[in-house]
Formats: C-alpha cells, structure tokens, sequence
C-alpha cells in the first residue's frame, strides 16, 4: 500500500512540476484585451445577421438562401462561442462586454450567458468525466450507439429552448420552483443528469432579466407570425437556422475530448490527455473550431487564457516543451484522425459488449 501511495504521489508531483514549468512559458498572456473582443464580435454578428436576413428573404433553396444559412450558421457560430470566454472570466472582469453580448447575442438568440455556469463544473478536477460533468459522456467507452443519441439531441435542442422561455414567467411562482428550474433546466448541458450548483452569490436577479428578455424574444416571434408580419416559414427558418448552428458546435464537442474517463473520476494528467489539441489548416480549423477552441487541450491546461493567445501559447509550448512532454500527446493533425480514433473506441466497446452478453448467455445455458 506504502509503495502505491509512493508512486501515485510521484506522479501527482511530477504532474504539477510539469503544470508550473508550462505556466512560466504563457505567463505573459493571459491578460485579455479588450479591443480584440470588441471588433472580433462586432465584424462578426455584422456578418451573421446580415447573411441571416439574406437567408430569411431569399427564395427557398436558392443559391442566395443556400449562402445565407452557410455564411450566417458559421458566423452565428462564431458569436455564439464567445459565451464560453464569458464563463471564465472573473467577476467583474469586462462587464460591459458580458452585458452587451447578452443583449445582442445571447438574448435574439435565447442563449444567455447564464446557461452556461455548468461549465464550471466541467473544468473541476474531481467532476470532470462523472456524472457531475454536464459537458461528458462515455462516448469513448460505449458502442456507436452512444454517439447516434448524443448527435440526435441536436435537433431537438431548439424546440426544448424556445418552449422553456416561452413558459419561462411559471418559474417565478414560488422559490423552491424557480431553485428547482434553475438546478434542472437552467444548463447548455449534453449530460442531462447534471444539476447545476448555484453558489449562495449567485446574481439571481440578473439571471432573471436574461430570462425575461429571453421571453420576450420568443413571444415576440410568435406574436408576429399569427399577426401576419411574418410567414410561419418563419419559423421554420429560425429553427433550421438554429439546428445549422448547433450542429456545428456538437460537431466541435465530438472532438473535443475522447470521452473516455467511463464515469470515474481522473486525475490531472488523464484528464490532458482526455482532451484534444487540433493542427489542421488554420483557415478551416478555425471556421470550424472558432476563438481557440481547436486548442481545447490547452484550455484545460489553463482555463483563464484568452482566445487571442491561444495560438500563441499553444506554439511556445510545443517549442519549449521537453520531447516527452505530455502535452505533445495531445495534438492531432486533423478532425478526422480525433475521429477515426473514436469510431475504434466505439467498435472496441461494441465487441466488449458482445464478448459478455455471450459469456452471459453461455453461463444462463450452463
């Protein structure tokens, strides 16, 4: 036991020590600059919503329509991400930032920042890969069929957001129903085991002006297709739109990790190699792993960077880094190759399961 307890404390050392040395290579970036957040976000929902009008007025399946949603769905994407920077800033760090993307991102589009708090969970050592993690599954560990149902929550995500801020008014009809709603439907989550923890400091009535005005956004389109302002095509529009965008972001989370911690608790180093590092052409990686989320690996490493110094952070490292660096283990080439390395995962685990549903049956015919 005495010799066990050695080398998991070796381990945990060396682990740190590495952490430390990683640390003094970034120590100079993780200030966050505000102009790049600002132009960044400007430029870019100039470019979603405008495609997005283009995409509602053109006629169906044109080339024009077909521009729109392609254009508008990346861009929106883009936008949309920048709810993750928000999660991880501090407590009075860029307000005016996080009050003005709720107003002209997270509220047209019923994404409010608070939504995301969960992400908090998913960043802390001993939740990470359990069922506290709302943002893991095992899908490293189960047959394909696992990944079939994560992908199919896409579609259904848009239709269980509006409805819960169409009703969002009953949420406030005693404490104990706002707490519950809060813990249970309040998260961006793809566990739906999770329940969010709410610190005693939570801005509650800031989270219930988002919610409100969330409301309103989704009566307001309602309203204005039974009075004839808009087609209900209109609605159809919205939701393809949305499911556009989403599909995006799951594509991105399919590779985010591999999804193999199979519902145990990991220590620090597992859970860097659990995560991915994405090389690639910077164009297409970035279009498709926006604000420094190719370098997810990283950002576990250092969850405070900012998306400007992630690239940045993520070529000194593997410049400065001993040949044997963990983190090198990290980066693949390509989207495919995280992929490829998932469909092994999943027929490994179909086999597994095979293998003893057989000895099962053999054993019962016994």
């Amino acid at each position: 036991m005495s010799t066990l307890s050695t080398t998991t404390s070796t381990a945990r050392n060396s682990c740190e020590t590495a952490i430390r040395n990683a640390r003094l290579i970034v120590h100079d970036l993780f200030q966050h600059r505000q102009l790049y957040y600002w132009l960044d976000l400007t430029v870019t929902l100039a470019i979603g919503y405008g495609c997005a009008a283009l995409f509602f007025r053109s006629d169906s399946f044109s080339p024009q329509q077909i521009v729109g949603l392609i254009v508008a769905s990346f861009a929106l994407f883009r936008a949309g991400s920048f709810i993750h920077e928000i999660t991880h800033m501090r407590h009075g760090e860029m307000t005016m930032f996080q009050v003005v993307w709720n107003l002209v991102c997270g509220i047209p589009t019923l994404t409010p920042s608070h939504f995301y708090q969960n992400h908090i969970d998913h960043h802390k050592s001993h939740h990470y890969g359990t069922h506290k993690d709302g943002e893991y599954l095992p899908l490293g560990t189960s047959s394909i069929d696992g990944v079939l149902l994560f992908l199919a929550q896409c579609p259904l995500l848009p239709i269980y957001i509006l409805f819960r801020f169409l009703l969002a008014p009953l949420t406030f009809v005693h404490p104990l129903v706002r707490t519950w709603v809060l813990e249970h439907m309040s998260s961006f989550v793809i566990n739906y085991r999770h329940r969010l923890s709410i610190p005693a400091n939570a801005p509650r009535k800031w989270w219930a002006a988002l919610e409100m005005l969330c409301c309103v956004r989704a009566w307001t389109l309602l309203i204005l297709v039974g009075m004839g302002v808009h087609e209900w095509t209109r609605v159809v529009q919205m939701y393809v739109l949305s499911v556009s965008v989403l599909g995006l972001n799951y594509s991105r989370n399919l590779v985010a990790h591999h999804y193999r911690s199979g519902g145990r608790q990991m220590t620090h180093l597992e859970q860097l190699l659990d995560s991915v590092n994405l090389g690639g052409r910077c164009f297409w990686t970035e279009l498709f792993f926006p604000l420094g989320l190719r370098y997810h690996a990283l950002h576990h490493l250092f969850p405070s960077l900012p998306f400007h110094n992630m690239g940045i952070a993520h070529r000194r490292l593997m410049a400065q880094l001993p040949a044997d660096s963990p983190y090198r283990a990290t980066v693949y080439p390509s989207y495919w190759a995280v992929i490829k390395e998932l469909w092994a995962d999943t027929q490994d685990a179909r086999q597994r399961e095979q293998s003893a549903a057989t000895e099962s049956f053999g054993s019962v015919a016994a």
